[in-house]
């Protein structure tokens, strides 16, 4: 089944631009991965502190092995070193089709 994760982030002031570049940098070696489907970082417009990262993954196992990867945990270090308030990374799975009747 696939899964999406939505990544939110805040960066410390003065921080924005290195928060930009190291979520960019995550970009090429994600989508390189197997199981990666998608990765996409989105800046928020009305506060340029604010990004999210959008992914989608092939299953919870590729998300295990992309955590386990170099740069995973290289970006790991920077956002500890960076950001505002803890990540918060919320996995999806989508919905079922044809719910109960309202």
């Amino acid at each position: 089944m696939t899964l999406f994760v939505v990544a939110e982030c805040l960066a410390a002031p003065g921080k924005e631009d290195r928060l930009r570049t190291a979520l960019e940098a995550m970009i090429e070696p994600s989508l390189d991965e197997p199981g990666c489907l998608a990765y996409r970082p989105y800046a928020d417009p009305n506060d340029p502190a604010r990004m999210v990262i959008v992914e989608q993954w092939t299953s919870q196992e590729a998300l295990d092995e992309h955590f386990a990867t170099p740069h995973f945990r290289h970006v790991v270090e920077v956002l500890d070193e960076i950001l505002a308030e803890p990540l918060t990374v919320r996995r999806l799975v989508p919905a079922p089709a044809g719910g109960p009747a309202a």
